[in-house]
């Protein structure tokens, strides 16, 4: 485990080299235009106390490490205080700090993101805004179905299909998606910002740990446990999704997530006919 994780950190590190050595990347956040750049500060959360930046992104474990930052600073007791996690209060982000004193931290502070199969999270976005959350049934939902569906147009936005979801990321611009399904090169701009560390999903906690000693945490501060009411997307379920969906759709929406599939060395969906009689 330890090995193959090694060889795929090298491999990582090697792709993001490779591609951001392209003449037409940009080399720091002051090259990226305006929209990106304002992006990627918004999602740059900072700890001054332990000197690190955390590019966080939804529905890779961020609302944890939220958590974590939280109880560094002093503003939570404890990873395990039961409340509902409030994605603003108490964190500081890169954006609201003046020009130098982000350069500086961008140039002398530990960095590093977490990242996640991309059809995977997008699954996982899924089904918990359009499953679960009022407020993204009403907002998207309703648009989805209405712009979709023939006769779309009295749906309470909770019954999106996932192939209406998949339609609406192939006709929005990546750049203004919202930050739940937006690509995470575009959230976190790997060529913009070195990351000194790109943890992963698959192995949570192990890479949870190996930040947390390299920037020395207190021992009493853990990566909290998955909540037992949390539902995961598994194999199994994503094999299922991809396999009811038109393969067009997949097919064209994947240049949309390239850079998170290649950059962060996830193999491409197999939708194979085989694969899916499987």
């Amino acid at each position: 485990g330890e090995l193959e994780a090694e060889v795929l950190r090298d491999v990582r590190n090697r792709t993001i080299r490779a591609v951001c050595g392209q003449p037409a990347m940009p080399r720091s956040v002051w090259e990226l235009p305006a929209g990106q750049r304002r992006t990627v500060l918004r999602h740059l959360l900072v700890s001054d106390k332990y000197r690190f930046l955390y590019c966080y992104v939804p529905k890779v474990a961020c609302s944890n490490w939220k958590r974590i930052l939280k109880v560094l600073d002093g503003a939570l007791e404890s990873v395990d205080v039961k409340l509902k996690m409030d994605h603003k209060s108490d964190l500081v982000f890169l954006a609201d700090m003046s020009p130098d004193e982000i350069s500086y931290r961008l140039k002398n502070y530990y960095k590093f993101i977490f990242v996640r199969n991309p059809m995977e999270r997008l699954l996982s976005a899924y089904r918990n805004k359009f499953g679960e959350i009022k407020e993204y049934q009403q907002k998207y939902g309703v648009e989805i179905v209405r712009r979709y569906r023939k006769n779309g147009g009295n749906s309470a936005g909770d019954d999106v299909t996932f192939s209406e979801f998949l339609q609406y990321l192939l006709d929005e611009e990546a750049e203004r998606m919202n930050e739940h399904w937006m690509p995470i090169y575009n959230l976190c701009q790997p060529c913009a910002v070195r990351y000194d560390f790109i943890g992963s999903y698959e192995r949570l906690s192990a890479d949870a740990n190996h930040v947390l000693e390299r920037v020395q945490s207190p021992s009493f501060v853990r990566f909290p446990e998955r909540q037992p009411w949390y539902k995961p997307v598994t194999a199994e379920t994503l094999h299922y999704y991809l396999c009811n969906t038109q393969r067009r759709l997949i097919k064209e929406l994947l240049p949309k997530y390239i850079l998170d599939f290649s950059l962060f060395a996830y193999p491409l969906p197999n939708i194979t006919s085989e694969f899916c009689r499987q």
